[in-house]
């Protein structure tokens, strides 16, 4: 099929939610990651989004609304708890994702066949207002084939989905650069399912106890049914193999200082630059963990743009705030392979 290029412009949204009305498949900016968005209560068009992306059937799709109101409107939950309510209200418009039992209006195709539904409500000005006048709650993965890093602006989605969607609206770069943060309220306590900007001692703040999932930092269990997209299968990861290093700086330094200038690629701290003969591509500063998210998804794409890359070296982070969903991200790039330094 031939792609649409767009812009957020109100006449551009308007062809946008035409084409998501027809049953069709819109790429949109939101202020986390790029999403390939389709009518979350039409079946059909909700399956195209797996075709297109080569995405597993039994990994859960997150719907968008444009208000808190739309919940109800589109009758997409059985309740609508009070610990929901409490998270809205602190962390909507923004990058959190929360669990809720699903209602029947919504095809289990949306939801990898749970009984619960995935929803969000992003700050993206363009994201409301095409879902507002698409008049529909929009279904929305990441817009990148399954299994490679997310996009993080609009050129890195027409390098994947180019000819696989009816159009691609360019809204600029992602603000936060990380999926969102995902708690299911379908355990007592909460638990947290997946990192992101919204942090675990954010969430502890609202709510209390909040338990944090096993597979956030570790490989979800064999045959277990995954409750939250990013969970199941290897995830973010560019083509060129990708290892953890866990390692002080001078040792981190000193292990790429013997690997192969042409083949070898660091993605590191600004203060690792200077030292290092191979190819670098620096996150951010040392303790800048908001900076280095923003940074990250872009910088796995471009390492198998420079020649001859074929293993990418990554500074391992602390699972402290905004640091447990880097490591989240990367850990799953890397196929849980760590190398331990320390």
């Amino acid at each position: 099929m031939d792609t649409l290029h767009l812009t957020t412009s109100q006449e551009d949204i308007e062809t946008a939610a035409r084409i998501l009305r027809q049953g069709g498949l819109v790429a949109m900016p939101t202020e986390t990651v790029y999403g390939l968005a389709a009518n979350a209560l039409d079946e059909e068009a909700v399956s195209s989004i797996f075709v297109a992306k080569g995405r597993p059937s039994d990994n859960p799709l997150i719907v968008h609304i444009s208000s808190v109101e739309d919940i109800e409107r589109y009758s997409l939950v059985s309740s609508f708890p009070e610990k929901a309510r409490k998270l809205a209200n602190a962390f909507w418009p923004g990058p959190l994702t929360i669990i809720m039992p699903k209602s029947e209006s919504v095809p289990s195709v949306v939801t990898g066949g749970l009984d619960s539904v995935a929803v969000r409500f992003p700050s993206h000005p363009a994201a409301q207002a095409l879902i507002s006048r698409a008049g529909c709650p929009l279904a929305a993965p990441s817009a990148n084939l399954s299994g490679s890093p997310s996009p993080t602006t609009a050129e890195h989605v027409s390098k994947d989905l180019e000819g696989r969607v009816h159009a691609i609206m360019d809204g600029g770069p992602a603000q936060v650069g990380l999926e969102s943060t995902v708690i299911t309220l379908c355990t007592e306590p909460p638990t947290l399912l997946r990192p992101g900007g919204v942090t675990l001692e954010q969430l502890r703040d609202v709510l209390g106890q909040v338990d944090l999932s096993d597979a956030v930092l570790n490989k979800l269990n064999e045959g277990a049914q995954a409750p939250s997209p990013g969970m199941k299968y290897r995830h973010y990861a560019p083509k060129a193999k990708v290892y953890l290093v866990k390692a002080e700086d001078d040792t981190f330094r000193d292990f790429l200082s013997s690997k192969d200038k042409n083949s070898t690629v660091a993605l590191c701290y600004d203060e690792d630059v200077p030292h290092l003969s191979v190819h670098t591509l620096p996150l951010g500063e040392k303790n800048d963990y908001t900076t280095q998210a923003h940074n990250l998804f872009s910088a796995l794409r471009s390492a198998d743009e420079i020649p001859g890359t074929q293993v990418v070296y990554v500074r391992c982070p602390d699972t402290e705030g905004v640091g447990m969903a880097l490591f989240n991200r990367l850990i799953r790039a890397a196929g849980f392979e760590v190398i331990d330094l320390e």
